[in-house]
């Protein structure tokens, strides 16, 4: 899947978040009473003095709280739109593809390393990373092999580390956001008291309730987000796990496996007395 395409489902998924609560505090009903008369102007006109709709609240916030809430909204994409990317960068397919497994193997089983790298060249992936670091040391014992094994490993893991980082970054932004707009409707609040407008009260109880809300949605951003971080970082350390044995089982082959030098014939395998 394409970046774009990406980009369009994380857009399309956070417009549905977004304007399927604008869309019914727009609507504000259509129920008539027992006379035949509509009620739904009367309840739009109530909900927009008490400053309870969700247009409201947005707008209603002043330009400071209506850019913490757009603030909102863009990290709420972008947490949508790293998740979707992590998820499918750590797929089994991409971080290591059966059809590179089986050619490894069996080249492996030929003794043929020259075939073994070729296949990993022609697979640049994670898993083919790991194996070339492996078979670039063959000559230099089984000990070096290893380590470098391990060294590549964890490269590839602090790669995909880096990916998913950015999720956590969004999931963090969330609750800051959401207490910024808490701290800026309790300033309108002490505002209002200072004016002398402590009679109003529900004046007063609209700045409160546009507080709360900024901290219900930078939560609402960060619990999903810090949910799928910690999955997907769990999925991606099991999988490098996964990739390091699945090499360490290939190397086995390498104890009794001598490459010619440079220049010279194809490596061979030793045959054991």
């Amino acid at each position: 899947m394409s970046k774009f395409k990406k980009s369009m489902l994380a857009f399309a998924i956070v417009a549905g978040t977004v304007l399927a609560p604008l869309a019914v505090s727009a609507q504000g009903g259509g129920l008539e009473t027992a006379d035949g008369e509509s009620v739904s102007g009367n309840a739009s006109n109530s909900s927009s003095k008490k400053g309870g709709g969700f247009y409201d609240i947005v707008f209603g916030s002043g330009v400071v709280g209506m850019l913490l809430w757009f603030a909102l909204f863009g990290d709420g994409i972008l947490a949508i739109y790293f998740c979707v990317d992590c998820s499918i960068l750590i797929k089994p397919e991409k971080l290591m593809p059966a059809r590179l497994i089986d050619q490894v193997q069996r080249a492996m089983g030929e003794g043929d390393i020259v075939a073994a790298m070729e296949a990993c060249q022609a697979t640049p992936c994670p898993m083919s990373n790991i194996l070339l670091a492996a078979f670039q040391h063959v000559e230099e014992g089984f000990d070096v092999i290893q380590e470098a094994v391990n060294a590549a490993s964890d490269l590839e893991q602090e790669k995909l580390m880096q990916r998913l980082t950015w999720i956590s970054v969004c999931s963090n932004l969330g609750p800051s956001l959401g207490l910024l707009g808490t701290v800026q409707g309790m300033i309108l609040t002490f505002q209002a008291l200072a004016s002398g407008a402590a009679g109003d009260a529900s004046a007063l109880a609209s700045s409160i309730g546009q507080a709360l809300w900024t901290t219900a949605g930078g939560l609402i951003v960060s619990i999903p987000s810090i949910t799928a971080f910690y999955s997907l970082r769990n999925n991606a350390n099991r999988r490098i796990l996964r990739m390091t044995a699945v090499t360490m089982e290939f190397l086995n082959g390498l104890r009794n496996v001598e490459v010619a030098p440079e220049g010279g014939d194809a490596p061979v395998e030793e045959m054991p007395a």
